[in-house]
């Protein structure tokens, strides 16, 4: 297997994106919503993490994590929360033969983008661009229509305002 040059850095923060194996027109996260939370949380329990920002979208996720100090292994926890969902929903999905020689689902991408958070602006350009992410896919309108975002959490700390970031005021690639 390739060795790829990831920053496993303990105690860091870090932006992910994973996306479904079948991007288009797929809306199963959504679908299954519950089963994906279900999957975080297993998660959680076995390996902590805290997550600073999400959004779900129907065929990819973005978030923030910070893992504990000496702690760096976020790679265990996206295999371990890919495998726990794609075990808690029904079969069917296109399955490509060399993922059937692998013995795999056909429902995630195989890798995902990480990103190690540099510093505090690195960190807040990434969660806007994490909650803003709905609009700029155009499955809303306003980043308060999306229900699978802790946006909403974030405006109860008063983090943000209820009416942040439409669709035309907002620019940010994140490389991925």
């Amino acid at each position: 297997m390739t060795d790829y040059r990831r920053a496993y850095v303990p105690g860091a923060s870090w932006f992910f994106t994973v996306n479904l194996a079948e991007r288009h027109n797929n809306p199963l996260l959504v679908e299954h919503i519950e089963q994906l939370r279900a999957a975080f949380r297993y998660v959680k329990q076995r390996h902590p993490y805290r997550m600073d920002a999400v959004v779900i979208l129907p065929d990819h996720i973005h978030c923030i994590w910070t893992l504990p100090p000496n702690d760096a292994d976020f790679s265990t926890r996206w295999n371990l929360l890919k495998g726990h969902f794609s075990r808690a929903i029904a079969k069917g999905e296109p399955i490509s033969p060399s993922r059937i020689q692998r013995r795999e689902r056909g429902i995630w991408q195989r890798r995902f983008w990480e990103h190690l958070l540099r510093d505090q602006d690195d960190w807040n350009r990434h969660v806007d661009y994490i909650h803003w992410n709905p609009v700029k896919h155009g499955w809303v309108e306003r980043v308060a229509d999306w229900p699978y975002s802790s946006f909403h959490q974030l405006v109860e700390q008063g983090v943000y305002q209820q009416d942040w970031a439409f669709k035309d005021k907002f620019d940010f690639d994140t490389g991925e």
